[in-house]
């Protein structure tokens, strides 16, 4: 099915592959449909419901039908649409949908059953008998419904994550596309072009248009040559802008390997990229839509703009007696280009009575295709028009229902687009999403020349928002011919005629969704299932919308459309997890000293989603204890550094920003002085602590807020409902700075010392008193510097941008360690902050208040805050709730476990005797014993007494005395240093 001297393909390349055991032979350059369609193979797979022989429908990525499974075994890659996959040699498809074969498949039984089998059959026939669900009903429709099944093996391939940033972002690579990029990176700009096909130029390659008198595919390789050879442009094909997000944030697939045949080690399969961008251009392009009438779903029935790629671009005609139905002007070139590649047009059909003749091809005005013939491949159609019905024989049928610009991303922040009476489409709305311009087909326009202007045009305007001035650049000379339309969404008959192909919707299931009151678009869509799964409506959602809208008797702007929602086209659950393969559900975060903790052989502790070392063993020592014991002393007598990067780091700032945290926090932060920081105490709404941790002021309008690392997520959440639910009023904004700062802390009485040696500023206790904070410059680099401290040592915190945290952190160890300090871990951590009567997640463990943990002062009686009203309630506060204390064994066992209980030394250990629970215990090398901070009940006004600790799982029973849980240095003398 090749035509002489048709194509762009590589004949001198050629390529073998097979489908469904069949070995073909195909050319570089080729699709795996185009490479079909030239070996005479129409069908393709099986319909979702009814399991009808379907056969390829379009040429891009909108193609509901040619869904294949690529490879075998563990590596087999389920629902790829041939008509974007590359053949390479050796590739293996399968088609889907069918058992036992293609040719000879069982499912089609249901196709004779369409009639019990419509629209919601679902809903109404697996209701009775209840029991018959889950043992039959369930069953039968999973192994019937479904596209391709992944293998169940462990998937072997590598895919990476990765992120770019750029001045303007240009989404579309045709002739709208090109251009803009051109005009952009003439005038410096930083330029990403991404497109989705594998070779750039759009429509211009599926065309015999010429742009400045060349070949228009010869005009869209200069302009790619050119912007090749530009360091400013990075271009980016096989790439699909999946989703528009804010702050002008993009993800974007590139499909990296899925075209070669061997794969380095190194290379990844996929690439998700989060691409940043200042201003973007979408230059997308437009979908065509099929017309429907009954039948035209048969295996050689084609959109027309499809039949002119193949023919165009891959040399390939897909019959030898092919026929033309549309009802807009560019069904006419498809006649053309067929008839001047001598291929037989049997008719040309146009709905329209004033469509225009066309040379050497039988033209039908005012006619319709109503019916097609033929199982397994196209044989005949049926012509209606005034004067009767024709039959007539053909094997390929273009058909062509108009252009839809293809407007998804402007819809993904919740934008709706308008309706243009014109081309009977919708467009997108300007300013749909902050940043991005619409152009080109995407936004109604449809001639070459038109477009190119539209991309030099957008271009500009990006260049002028960007403070660039372009440079004089002339609009080529292109086509300029109008679009010209009558709308024909479905043929009248009686019969099935197919709008949604994938999933198997037809006319008759909109009008029964209307007539059963399912008439919003998107109920409609649910009861129908048009527009869902992998093809989400590409081409079936317009005229749906329009048969809703005519049988509801209302416009097609009134009846609206469906919601588009990311990903444009389906991305692997792998490329969005990209690194986290076969490690679970839970992502594994590592700080930048992750690198140089592992050298030093420390082992890691699961932290929330980070890693933290737990220690850091020295040569001689046996056990973790050792370790943690000499780390502990390490702070108190000399110096030691901890990496504190995982603690939550929350910009916020705005004019309202003091007033938001006085909101959030029980005690004040409007009266805390810049440069200064406060430790801050967070309830919920329902009374009980949520939180701690400090809040710096580092300007007027400017705070940055320290979480636990367990609630960094939690309260992130917090602090956003806050802002949007409960004060949306408040002009702040809240960022998460977590991951873009490493911070180390820096603790021990030869911390000062330490830090004069590495900041190019000195620090005194003047300039840096306790709780000061502000900017520093280390070693040339801006950072931050704070002295606060979770030890009680004099101590400090250094934050330094992250990609400078490994080289930071070495250099404080290499200090600290000629210093006889160095690094210590989580165990050594948890020892010196019980010492000190410092709580964790393990005391504000979503069942304590504020007066729990002695803090009941802090909640402001000048002010509202979130959880203040809740918190006191009768039961939250008094001397039958049980109170933070500090335990102290004193009887001959010396060992504390948490977890265990706590009884008076009379009292049966038995439930109704519990007075309370140990939460966190400790040895302490600087106090010689052991030591647990706890909760017992009235535990405040026990201090002194005496209370048994029993711990029943491992048989250890203590006798304690209760004191004040701030063990060491009360007054606080070593952290004023």
């Amino acid at each position: 099915m090749r035509v002489a001297g048709k194509g762009l393909v590589d004949r001198a390349t050629p390529v073998r592959f097979s489908f469904d055991g069949a070995v073909h032979d195909g050319f570089a350059g080729d699709t795996l449909a185009s490479a079909l369609l030239a070996n005479g193979v129409k069908l393709v797979g099986r319909s979702f419901k009814y399991h009808r022989p379907r056969g390829v429908l379009s040429a891009g990525s909108e193609e509901p039908n040619a869904l294949m499974t690529i490879g075998t075994g563990a590596g087999a890659e389920p629902n790829v649409r041939a008509t974007v996959q590359e053949i390479y040699d050796g590739l293996e498809a399968r088609s889907q949908s069918r058992w036992p074969s293609l040719n000879l498949d069982v499912m089609a039984i249901n196709d004779l059953a369409a009639p019990f089998l419509g629209a919601g059959f679902y809903y109404k026939t697996f209701m009775w008998p209840r029991a018959f669900w889950e043992k039959l009903y369930e069953p039968l429709i999973r192994h019937a419904a479904g596209l391709g099944a992944l293998s169940g093996e462990h998937n072997p391939d590598r895919y990476e994550k990765a992120f770019a940033f750029c001045d303007l972002l240009v989404v579309g690579a045709g002739p709208t596309g090109l251009m803009a990029a051109l005009v952009a990176a003439r005038a410096g700009a930083d330029v990403i072009l991404a497109d989705e096909d594998f070779r750039a130029g759009g429509r211009l390659l599926a065309e015999r248009e010429e742009i400045d008198g060349k070949p228009g595919v010869v005009w869209a390789d200069d302009v790619v040559a050119e912007l090749s050879a530009r360091p400013n442009v990075r271009l980016k094909p096989r790439t699909t802008v999946t989703g528009a997000y804010d702050q002008g944030t993009y993800g974007a697939l590139e499909r990296v390997g899925h075209h070669l045949a061997t794969r380095h080690e190194a290379l990844p399969l996929e690439t998700f990229w989060r691409i940043v961008a200042k201003r973007t251009i979408l230059a997308s392009g437009a979908i065509e839509r099929p017309v429907a009438f009954r039948n035209n779903d048969r295996p050689g029935i084609m959109t027309a703009g499809a039949v002119r790629a193949y023919l165009n671009r891959w040399g390939v005609v897909p019959g030898n007696k092919v026929a033309v139905f549309g009802n807009n002007d560019d069904a006419h070139r498809t006649a053309r280009d067929l008839l001047a590649a001598g291929v037989h047009v049997a008719a040309l059909i146009d709905s329209r009575h004033d469509a225009p003749d066309m040379a050497g091809v039988r033209v039908f005005k005012g006619a319709m295709v109503s019916n097609s013939r033929g199982r397994r491949a196209l044989e005949s159609i049926t012509i209606r028009s005034v004067s009767g019905e024709d039959n007539l024989a053909v094997d390929c049928l273009a058909m062509s229902g108009g252009w839809n610009p293809t407007l998804h991303l402007t819809c993904h922040t919740n934008s709706r687009p308008v309706w243009r009476d014109d081309i009977q489409a919708f467009v997108p709305v300007s300013g749909a999403v902050p940043g991005l311009r619409a152009a080109g087909a995407c936004n109604g326009t449809f001639s070459t020349a038109a477009c190119l202007r539209a991309g030099a045009d957008a271009a500009k305007a990006a260049l002028a928002d960007l403070g660039r001035t372009p440079q004089g650049i002339d609009v080529p000379t292109a086509e300029d011919d109008f679009y010209r339309l009558a709308p024909l969404w479905a043929v009248p008959g009686r019969g099935r005629a197919w709008l949604d192909f994938q999933n198997d919707v037809t006319v008759k299931d909109i009008k029964q969704a209307a007539t059963e009151n399912f008439r919003s678009v998107e109920h409609m869509k649910r009861y129908t299932t048009q527009g869902m799964a992998t093809d989400q409506g590409k081409n079936s959602n317009v005229a749906a919308l329009a048969i809703l809208a005519d049988v509801t008797g209302r416009a097609i702007p009134e009846t609206g459309t469906t919601t588009f929602r990311p990903p444009y086209s389906p991305v692997s659950i792998a490329a969005m997890g990209a690194g986290a393969q076969g490690k679970g559900f839970a992502p594994q975060r590592f700080t930048t000293s992750h690198a140089a903790s592992l050298e030093r052989n420390a082992p890691m502790i699961e932290a929330g989603l980070w890693y933290r070392p737990g220690y850091f063993p020295a040569p001689g020592e046996t056990n973790w204890r050792q370790s943690c014991d000499r780390e502990a002393a390490m702070v108190r007598d000399s110096v030691g550094i901890c990496d504190v990067s995982t603690l939550g780091k929350i910009d916020i700032q705005g004019p309202d920003a003091a007033v938001f945290l006085d909101f959030l926090y029980t005690n004040v932060f409007s009266t805390l002085k810049v440069g200064r920081v406060r430790y801050g105490l967070m309830l919920r709404e329902d009374g009980h602590v949520m939180d701690d941790g400090t809040t710096a002021r580092l300007g007027e309008q400017h705070y940055i807020m320290t979480t636990t690392t367990a609630a960094a997520g939690p309260v992130m959440r917090h602090l956003e409902f806050v802002h949007q639910g409960l004060r949306p009023e408040l002009d702040v904004a809240v960022t998460s700075v977590t991951e873009q700062w490493a911070q180390f802390a820096v603790a021990g009485p030869k911390s000062r010392d330490l830090l004069n040696d590495l900041l190019d500023e000195s620090v005194t206790n003047k300039n840096w008193p306790f709780m000061a904070c502000g900017a520093v410059s280390v070693q040339g680099i801006a950072g931050r510097l704070f002295r606060i401290s979770f030890s009680g040592e004099h101590a400090y915190e250094i934050a330094v941008p992250a990609r400078f945290g490994d080289s930071l952190f070495r250099m404080l160890l290499s200090r600290a360690e000629a210093m006889e300090g160095g690094a210590y871990g989580m165990e050594a951590l948890n020892v010196l902050r019980i010492e000190k009567g410092h709580i964790t997640h393990a005391e504000i463990h979503g069942r304590t208040t504020a007066d729990d943990i002695g803090m009941a002062g802090m909640v402001s009686a000048k002010k509202d805050c979130i959880g203040k009203t809740m918190s006191a309630r009768a039961g939250l506060s008094g001397p039958e709730r049980e109170q933070l204390v500090g335990l102290k064994p004193v009887g001959d066992v010396k060992q504390l476990t948490a977890g265990a209980h706590l009884f008076d030394p009379g009292d049966e250990a038995v439930r109704v005797n519990d007075k309370g629970y140990v939460t966190s215990v400790a040895y302490s090398p600087t106090l010689g014993h052991m030591l647990a901070l706890g909760f017992l009940r009235n535990g405040r006004a026990r201090h002194g007494q005496q209370v048994r600790v029993v711990d029943h799982l491992r048989e250890i029973e203590t006798l304690c005395e209760v004191v004040d849980p701030v063990f060491l240095d009360p007054e606080g003398g070593r952290v004023r240093g």
